[in-house]
């Protein structure tokens, strides 16, 4: 028990007090207080914008001051004392902290906050705010987008002078897509980054199928997608997040090794794990050299610039694997790193933990509420602006009266009165007549007010449509969150692996008892595989060669991919790349991720980027792979200037990693190439819609500096969108063609298709003209894309998200059924 007592020496007119306070119920009062301020008002974001207190005012204060992205800088002391003095009475090194997180692009996957001069980096702190300064982002209009049309509740601020929002209207997904880190009283929340264009293809699905599972809305957020990109190793933990919204995963740097020197090779980091500096990393590299926990290492250089960004190389001794000495850096150093997801966010004002399901319900459930609001708000002014047009025309109707009645009274009122009597009006519009200007009283002004209403009129209708329909509303906020995508939208940046793969001992030819690294090595058995190729270039080989490579949903694929190539080899063969250049280019076999061995197909999910093994030169792209033994298959090539070749491409030239297969002409490149025999058929579709097809025995091979000979006679201006090659009497083959406008960019139209079977197009002979095999609709005069082959044809998007095709069109020349997305591959 405490006590609290008067002054020693109290003035004669105070009579001392004494209160007895017990400690116990003291102490939890005060601790509860805090607890509860820390929780609410400091640490945790709130589920529907994914902002904490200090964030929120920070950018609705931006927002008061007109700091919008075509503006100039303002120094950040200037926003920091605004946010302070009117909204956030704590410390300015608060509020300034948290607007320079906003600002890094290392930190947020999207940054809200556009800053100019040192705002630091991952090993060094920013300048003082006296130094740089800020203005919003153009992701920040969309947050705050709708704040004048009462689309949230507004709030006092700490002295009850003004007022901010509880919340951001957040056409964003924010707290997804930014993540967020906190530590609270007894929680903390730490939640990973996502993709922009993944979360809100997500969040459209779950908008339009508001029962979806986890599983559905995974098709679309695969996993995170972190602002310095690396690689995430091992998807389970990710999947254990997804569900219950606690989870951990690990997060790999991106490295690749090359020769440093001609006769020593290195270890190139080009991507770091989410929140690691390259100074940590040399850091404890040198003091695990030191230690004799790493071996194998002569240096580490960094070269990192603002050119070319993060570079580390990390120096191998000669005589050392380098595999072997990164599997010793991914193990004792922060190359290799680990991220504990908790996703801890207020909703309804309680602490939760949300997985990914509850984030996105939450958000969309926000975003129906906003555009709900933002509609009965517009619906209300345009009711309002209605009635005083009716008003007006009625007073021009009939104005000279109107000027009697107005100049016959002794004051405003009395002529409002009389107004109101005399014609009928509402106060209003007795009003709104009164402030007329005279040159509104004009032929002109009375046509442009009845347009006017006409306009209010249909507005109005179509609110109250939307505000009655929760299927319109639905798809006005399906229709936001896509324009958003469009506009906010990047590609994802972190790889996503489903197992790391086996890495050999440390160095080369030392006896078993001094290696250094117990850990699987890489001498693998040449034995019969089949690598693989998807639509967004990554490439994997498979345990066997018993793999189905066709029929149905057993196709090996990314849960996010189509395939797009495969060839029968053995793990360490060689097999080439072909490019739109006309060139093979040498990849070994055994640079390729295994796919761990399933029950069933295994999906590419767990694949390697192409890029981190070839090097491919500007406009140049991969068109497939091909095998090069001695004995493969002749290889049938199609440009799109309509030249067709068959050549051999086994046997490359000795000593020579990549070689020419076809001469081209000047202008033209290859756009589809297959390994055939003489008795598959051969096929061009064109962009004008034309599909050709005849006998591959109709192509004589040739060598390889040979150009080719005609495959199909195009028509002016037309090129080939597709070549390639089906088995004869292929029963489940399907054509499948989509067509838009070939004035638009690429990428930006979803386009119509239509799959059709391909027995239903005849066959004619070569540098024909071939027939038509789709019919353009309005607005469309071309086919952007076109693929044949095995059924089931499967479309993917720029993300490697699914687009789903329309059913079979019996119709040879029909037309096209609208697409959800723009597609950019089918497999």
């Amino acid at each position: 028990m405490a006590r609290r007592t008067a002054p020693s020496t109290p003035p004669e007119d105070v009579v001392e007090r004494i209160v007895d306070i017990d400690v116990a119920a003291e102490m939890e009062g005060s601790f509860l207080e805090y607890a509860y301020s820390v929780i609410y008002s400091r640490a945790l974001p709130d589920a529907r914008d994914g902002l904490k207190p200090v964030q929120r005012r920070i950018l609705f204060q931006m927002s008061q001051m007109g700091l919008r992205p075509d503006r100039a800088y303002v120094k950040s002391a200037r926003v920091v004392g605004e946010v302070m003095g009117k909204l956030h009475p704590h410390g300015d090194t608060a509020i300034y902290d948290a607007m320079v997180r906003l600002a890094q692009p290392f930190s947020l996957r999207l940054p809200l906050v556009d800053g100019h001069g040192n705002f630091g980096s991952l090993d060094d702190g920013p300048a003082a705010p006296r130094y740089t300064e800020v203005r919003m982002a153009p992701s920040a209009l969309a947050m705050n987008a709708g704040l004048d049309e009462d689309v949230v509740d507004f709030v006092p601020n700490y002295d009850n002078k003004l007022t901010q929002p509880s919340v951001l209207p957040a056409a964003i997904p924010n707290l997804l897509v930014n993540g967020a880190a906190g530590i609270a009283v007894g929680m903390a929340t730490n939640m990973a980054p996502h993709n922009l264009v993944e979360v809100i293809a997500a969040a459209r699905h779950l908008v339009q199928h508001p029962e979806a599972d986890l599983d559905e809305l995974m098709r679309f957020v695969p996993g995170p997608d972190l602002p310095s990109g690396g690689k995430i190793v091992g998807l389970e933990g990710v999947r254990d997040a997804y569900r219950t919204g606690r989870g951990a995963f690990r997060t790999r740097a991106t490295t690749r090794i090359e020769n440093v020197t001609p006769r020593r090779k290195g270890i190139i980091v080009t991507e770091l794990p989410y929140g690691v500096g390259p100074e940590k990393v040399i850091e404890k590299i040198k003091e695990g050299v030191q230690n004799k926990k790493l071996s194998g290492i002569s240096d580490v250089l960094d070269l990192t610039d603002r050119e070319h960004g993060l570079r580390l190389v990390i120096e191998v001794k000669t005589g050392f694997n380098p595999d072997a000495v990164l599997e010793q850096l991914f193990r004792y150093t922060p190359l290799e790193d680990s991220f504990s997801i908790n996703n801890v966010a207020l909703v309804e004002g309680q602490p939760r933990t949300l997985g990914l399901r509850e984030l996105l319900q939450v958000w969309v459930q926000h975003r129906l509420d906003v555009v709900r609001r933002r509609s009965q708000y517009r619906l209300d002014r345009k009711l309002e602006r209605l009635h005083l047009v009716e008003g007006l025309l009625i007073a021009i109707l009939d104005i000279d009266e109107v000027i009697q009645v107005i100049r016959s009274s002794d004051d405003a009122d009395a002529a409002r009165t009389r107004l109101r009597t005399v014609f009928d009006l509402s106060e209003p519009q007795a009003e709104y007549i009164l402030e007329l200007r005279l040159r509104r009283l004009t032929k002109f002004s009375r046509i442009e007010l009845e347009k006017e209403r006409d306009e209010l009129t249909t507005d109005i209708g179509a609110l109250r449509a939307l505000l009655a329909d929760d299927a319109l509303l639905r798809g006005a906020v399906s229709d936001e969150m896509a324009e958003v995508a469009a506009t906010y939208g990047t590609p994802r940046r972190t790889i996503l692996l489903e197992s790391a793969g086996g890495v050999a001992t440390a160095a080369e030819g030392a006896p078993v008892a001094k290696r250094t690294v117990a850990t699987l090595s890489l001498e693998i058995e040449d034995t019969p595989c089949v690598a693989l190729l998807s639509a967004t270039g990554l490439v994997a080989r498979t345990a066997g060669v018993d793999v189905v490579l066709h029929p149905g949903d057993d196709t090996p694929r990314s849960k996010h991919d189509v395939l797009a190539g495969a060839v029968t080899t053995t793990a360490r063969g060689d097999i080439g790349v072909l490019t739109s250049s006309g060139l093979v280019r040498k990849i070994s076999v055994l640079d390729l991720p295994g796919l761990p061995p399933t029950d069933g197909v295994p999906s590419l999910g767990g694949g390697l980027p192409l890029g981190e093994l070839i090097e491919l030169d500007k406009g140049e792209r991969v068109i497939g792979l091909c095998s090069i033994a001695p004995d493969a298959p002749t290889l049938a090539i199609g440009t799109a200037q309509g030249v067709v070749k068959r050549v051999v491409s086994g046997e490359p030239p000795a000593n020579r990693d990549a070689w020419e297969v076809i001469g081209l002409r000047d202008g033209d490149q290859v756009v589809g190439a297959a390994a055939v025999t003489d008795e598959d058929e051969l096929v061009f579709v064109s962009s004008d819609s034309s599909l050709l097809h005849y006998p591959a025995a109709a192509v004589r091979p040739q060598g390889r500096p040979a150009g080719g000979m005609a495959g199909i006679k195009l028509a002016p201006g037309a090129s080939v969108v597709f070549f390639g090659a089906v088995p004869p009497a292929a029963e489940d083959t399907v054509v499948v063609t989509v067509s838009g406008s070939s004035t638009a960019l690429p990428g930006t139209q979803a386009g119509s298709a239509k799959v059709t079977p391909f027995s239903r197009y005849p066959g004619k002979g070569r540098a024909t003209g071939g027939v038509r095999s789709h019919r353009f609709l309005k607005g469309e005069d071309a086919l952007f894309l076109a693929w044949v082959g095995r059924a089931p044809a499967r479309a993917t998007g720029s993300a490697g998200q699914p687009v789903e095709l329309p059913e079979v069109d019996e119709r040879r020349d029909g037309s096209g059924a609208p697409l959800s997305a723009p597609p950019t591959a089918i497999g």
